[in-house]
Order: structure tokens, then C-alpha cells, then sequence
């Protein structure tokens, strides 16, 4: 339902992170042993909820383990459906992915990974009649980081508004005055997000039939008189959207001050009326995070089903490791 009383337009109610289910523990303790970077989609077809998540193990170990599908009736219960290991990838390491149905019927999984050869983050897909059917020896390219004119790209998000399928992504954009020698020794280090030689940010596109894009560009959420310091000056990565009744979308995102927040960002809201220019409504500080640890609250995605928002998310715990979790609001 919506709510059209006296002034209220439409809420959106948020969650409290202390009003959770923990959907995945993550695989050791301590820090960089994560499960998250969840991606959930509703098949209407089968009543199904599915979501998509990654497991790591800290960087000395070797990153991004792979990337799971799972299913479920009710959207906080899942069982795992469906693997890939980073080795089938020849990859270094495997980030958040995306799920979604085309037009035609076809299952897709846009997974993101980095390439062995070049240490560059990049975005393949898969597609299949089933979301447990997909093989990892038919992916082929979707975004490749050299082609857009950025150090990397990763963590897309698509959606279908009216007739045109909407993409975000996260690009790595290159920071002036940084040597060839020092970008190679970067991409070396197989994560460029992390080196400082970046800012991590936001572009959007609209996504045409056989994989042709009309680009919008950087949409970073940002502060009203475009103010470029703060929590989020480093990262500004949008992890999800939900239509607002009252017209126009709300956007979720990750932010951190410097890159020493790469990997413990939190999360900001951001408002957009036209998917092209987004508003940054926490300038300040963070809407949500963690009690526990680094304070990361990371990777928010937002599903409505029926009266019901699913709220996915990946969130520090005390011993410094990230589980992954649902908290579930009425909508109003």
C-alpha cells in the first residue's frame, strides 16, 4: 500500500541492522573473511526469490573465493543452487554479481571478477534457461575497463524501468598526475580500488538490445553545492534503487573518506529524479552501519515483494569478519 496522509508521500521505511537474520556466516574469523555482496531478484513465475553473494578469505590467502546462487520461498530462507570458483574464471579474485531475467526469458549472471592476466577488475556474462544451469565455459565479455577509459569496473546493478533496462556500475577513475610506472605497479597488485591511484565511483547507462549502451556517465551521488570532502570523498559506489510513490528513486550507496576505507565502506542515501543526477542525502555522515568492528554496512540491496521490502546486506561483526543478512520492513 502507499501512504498518502497529510504531508507523508509515500515513506520508505529503513531497518535497523539490530533487526536482522544472518543468511551467511562468514567461511573463518577475523578480518578479510567475508560472506556478502549480496544481489537479490523475485522470479514471478515461481514465486522465487534468489540471491546471489560472494565468500572471501582474507588477501594473503587469496580474496574472492567464488561467487553462489541460492534460493528460496520466503526470501530469508535459502538453499545454494549454484557455484563458480574464481579458478574457472582464470581470476584473481570475484566481487558482487548480478542476476536478472531478459526480455527473451534467458537467465543472465553478470559476475564480476579480476582478470589473471592483467590484475584489472572487469564484468563477463553468463547466460542459461535456469539459474543452476549456467556454465562457466560460455561467459563472454560485457564490460571490459580499457574499453570504457577506466583502471576497472565492477558490481553492476541492473534494472528494468519501463521499457529500457537501467545499469550502474563502479568504476575505478584515475586520480591526476599518477605515473604510467605507478598505475603498473597498481594493476600489479591485482586490485586497484585499493592503491590510492583511484577514486572509486558510479556510472550509469541504459542498456539497449545486443548489448549496446548509451551511456549517462559519472552519477556519483553528490552533495548539494558539489562538495567533494567528507565521509564518502573516496568512495561513492550506489548498490541499489527502489521507485519512491510520491516519483522519483532513492538510491542506496557505499561511501568512505580515504581508501583505507576500501573494503569497510558504509552506507549513504541518495535521492534522483531523473536517474542522471543523484543527491547525496547523508552529506555528513552515514544512514547505516555496523555496531561492530570497522562499522561496515556495505553492498545494501533492496527488493520489494508484495507489502514487504527485503533489505540485503553485508555487515562488520566483532571479530572483524563481514556475514551476510536480511532485515525485513512493511512498506507503508
Amino acid at each position: 500500500m502507499s501512504l498518502y496522509e497529510g504531508k507523508t508521500y509515500g515513506a520508505l521505511p529503513l531497518f535497523h541492522p539490530q533487526h536482522s537474520r544472518i543468511l551467511r556466516e562468514p567461511p573463518g574469523e577475523g578480518n578479510g573473511w567475508w560472506a556478502g555482496a549480496p544481489g537479490a531478484c523475485f522470479d514471478s513465475h515461481s514465486n522465487t526469490f534468489y540471491l546471489v553473494y560472494r565468500l572471501r578469505q582474507p588477501r594473503e590467502l587469496g580474496r574472492g573465493l567464488e561467487c553462489r546462487i541460492a534460493a528460496g520461498e520466503n526470501g530469508v530462507i535459502f538453499h545454494d543452487i549454484w557455484a563458480l570458483s574464481k579458478s574457472n574464471l582464470d581470476a584473481l579474485s570475484v566481487e558482487r554479481c548480478a542476476l536478472t531475467r531478459s526480455e527473451e526469458g534467458k537467465w543472465q549472471l553478470f559476475l564480476s571478477y579480476v582478470g589473471a592476466v592483467d590484475g584489472k577488475w572487469r564484468i563477463g556474462i553468463l547466460e542459461a534457461d535456469e539459474p543452476d544451469e549456467f556454465d562457466s565455459n560460455c561467459i563472454h565479455p560485457f564490460l571490459e575497463p580499457d574499453a570504457l577509459g577506466v583502471e576497472g569496473v565492477k558490481d553492476p546493478c541492473i534494472y528494468q524501468i519501463g521499457p529500457f533496462r537501467y545499469l550502474l556500475v563502479s568504476v575505478a577513475q584515475l586520480r591526476e598526475n599518477v605515473s604510467p610506472e605507478t598505475l603498473q605497479q597498481a594493476h600489479a597488485q591485482g586490485d586497484i580500488y585499493r592503491t590510492g591511484c583511484i577514486r572509486s565511483r558510479t556510472w550509469a547507462a541504459f542498456l539497449l538490445p545486443g548489448q549496446s549502451f548509451v551511456w549517462l556517465g559519472d552519477v556519483s551521488p553528490a552533495a548539494a553545492g558539489g562538495q567533494e570532502a567528507g565521509w564518502d570523498a573516496y568512495c561513492r559506489r550506489i548498490t541499489s534503487l527502489i521507485p519512491l510513490d510520491a516519483g522519483g528513486f532513492a538510491a542506496f550507496y557505499d561511501g568512505s573518506a580515504t581508501v583505507e576505507g576500501n573494503y569497510e565502506e558504509r552506507t549513504g542515501l541518495a535521492f534522483t529524479t531523473d536517474l542522471r543526477q543523484y543527491t547525496s542525502l547523508t552529506p555528513d555522515s552515514p544512514a547505516l552501519q555496523s555496531e561492530h568492528g570497522s562499522g561496515a554496512l556495505r553492498y545494501v540491496d533492496v527488493l520489494p515483494v508484495g507489502h514487504e521490502l527485503f533489505y540485503y546486506y553485508e555487515m562488520a561483526r566483532p571479530d572483524g569478519s563481514h556475514d551476510m543478512r536480511v532485515s525485513v520492513v512493511e512498506r507503508t
